[in-house]
């Protein structure tokens, strides 16, 4: 591949085990904190011989070179322990939602031909259900990070700059897992050019995540990047709720918080809002799905934090779009990172003028190998130098980004093209909803037809369905109206914790009907 304007160049014989946390010991930092965890801290040195332990503990399975290790673990020095110690090995990292029910996990153990697949002890017997039901027969390697003993130094393997080092999945919306496998120049590009140019990621941040380190996005923002720059990283294994948030920020002085849109939003409707400390946040991040403007102004008015939406995509590992820190315009994904190229262009692959709607394009040097076993879809999306992803954008006068929704998620509605994300967006601003998600499907009559599903404060409020109808109708043109709102306890999610669009299109299909 040919580099883009300021890359990151790594020398041929290079893996991100070193570059992430080996070199820091080599800096002289080897006691600063890097793991800031409930109960204690871990330095550098402390990380380094948790992840050797780990990287022996493989070896002794008879892990070699390039052979993919699943890693099943919740947030804490167990997974980053085995995330490097896998890396060391120069083996591939799998990794994988340890919450995912069995025959999911079977699936994956299937596809990946995994040598070993790493648990707690909270996650064993789940594990051992699944390589049961695989039909496969990788070692089921439990790791106690506080277990005594073992060798704490291994000398990393050297691994090629391009060799694959961990996979990404892109299940979308569909809740199909799709394995895209991103090497190791790919990890230290984007750390280089969005988290320490871009974001200016010091040794004194502390970074806190609400997404598990299992998606990429918190992979980079919540341990790589700031790893890279000696600074330290706030973990924790349970579900980041507006309390546990707002705890952690202010016990530990987190300085960035790693945030999605549903999360921003239960901290803004959040009763003790008002009261919680965030005064140590420079700023905090928002990508994984579309950031309502609406949303955006209420947490600049709640909590005064800067907010920087972004969009990136496991085919490019991670943001390459994104608000700047003193460079943010809200409603829209800022502009891209320097050394990647983002243009907007049409079904034939030719760029569109600008303030048209078009399929998002990007080159740089953290594009991907392909997708595993699937090379139909690998010529399809990976274009030489780019990558042509499935969303669809604007790009203003300005030169600023504008998120228009997921190409396959558009529906005509009367002849009209209709972007769910705007209604989504429309719905999001009344005080009722807390997540909606909005879907064409067709109704008797074979005519698409918008369904919105909605998870509501108040699902017992009467009358509410003609209401949010009431409310689309009076901000947006007629045919955007939902046809039917149909009230959840919650969504479904895919493995990333995305709306599963799939499951509510034959859901919407079935609403229309009755």
């Amino acid at each position: 591949m040919q580099a883009t304007p300021m890359a990151f160049e790594p020398p041929e014989s290079f893996n991100i085990a070193d570059y992430f946390l080996v070199d820091r010991l080599g800096e002289g930092r080897g006691g600063a904190v890097a793991l800031r965890l409930d109960d204690r801290t871990l330095t550098y040195a402390q990380v380094d011989a948790l992840a050797s332990r780990a990287g022996h503990a493989l070896r002794q399975l008879g892990v070699r070179q390039e052979e993919r290790v699943i890693v099943a673990l919740p947030d804490g020095a167990a997974f980053v322990a085995a995330l490097f110690g896998v890396l060391k090995i120069g083996a591939v990292v799998v990794m994988v939602n340890p919450e995912l029910p069995i025959d999911n996990l079977a699936a994956i153990i299937r596809y990946s031909r995994a040598r070993v697949v790493v648990v707690d002890r909270m996650g064993r017997d789940s594990m051992e259900g699944a390589v049961a039901e695989s039909g496969r027969t990788p070692d089921v390697l439990e790791l106690d990070p506080d277990a005594p003993g073992g060798a704490e130094t291994l000398e990393t393997v050297a691994t090629h700059r391009d060799d694959p080092a961990i996979w990404l999945f892109s299940g979308g919306t569909t809740g199909r897992p799709k394995a895209v496998v991103q090497t190791h120049r790919s990890f230290a590009n984007t750390t280089e050019l969005y988290g320490k140019r871009t974001l200016g990621l010091t040794e004194r941040d502390v970074t806190i995540s609400v997404p598990k380190l299992y998606f990429g996005y918190a992979t980079g923002s919540n341990l790589f990047f700031p790893f890279s720059v000696g600074g330290s990283s706030v973990m924790f294994a349970d579900r980041p709720t507006p309390e546990a948030l707002f705890d952690r920020i202010a016990r530990h002085g987190a300085t960035v918080l790693i945030n999605v849109p549903k999360l921003i939003k239960e901290m803004v409707d959040h009763p003790g809002a008002g009261a919680a400390d965030l005064s140590s946040l420079r700023f905090a991040t928002s990508a994984g799905e579309a950031l309502p403007p609406a949303l955006y102004d209420r947490w600049i008015d709640t909590f005064g934090v800067e907010l920087l939406d972004g969009l990136g995509t496991a085919e490019m590992w991670h943001v390459f779009l994104t608000n700047h820190p003193g460079d943010v315009r809200p409603g829209s994904l800022g502009r891209p990172v320097e050394g990647f190229d983002v243009r907007v262009r049409d079904l034939d692959g030719n760029d569109v003028a600008a303030g048209e709607v078009g399929r998002l394009w990007v080159r740089g040097d953290s594009r991907a190998i392909g997708y595993w076993q699937d090379m139909p879809q690998t010529m399809e999306a990976f274009r030489g130098e780019w990558f042509a992803a499935g969303d669809l954008v604007r790009q203003d006068d300005a030169s600023y980004f504008h998120y228009v929704g997921r190409a396959d998620d558009a529906v005509k509605v009367g002849g009209k093209w209709l972007l769910p994300a705007e209604v989504e967006s429309c719905l999001l601003e009344h005080a009722d909803v807390l997540e909606v998600a909005v879907i064409g499907a067709p109704d008797a009559a074979g005519l698409t037809k918008p369904v919105a599903f909605v998870v509501a404060a108040d699902p017992d409020a009467g009358g509410l369905e003609a209401r949010l109808m009431e409310h689309v109708l009076a901000r947006l043109e007629p045919y955007k109206r939902p046809r039917r709102v149909v009230l959840l306890d919650r969504m479904p999610r895919t493995h990333l914790g995305k709306m599963n669009r799939s499951e509510l299109r034959s859901r919407a299909a079935a609403a229309l009907s009755e």
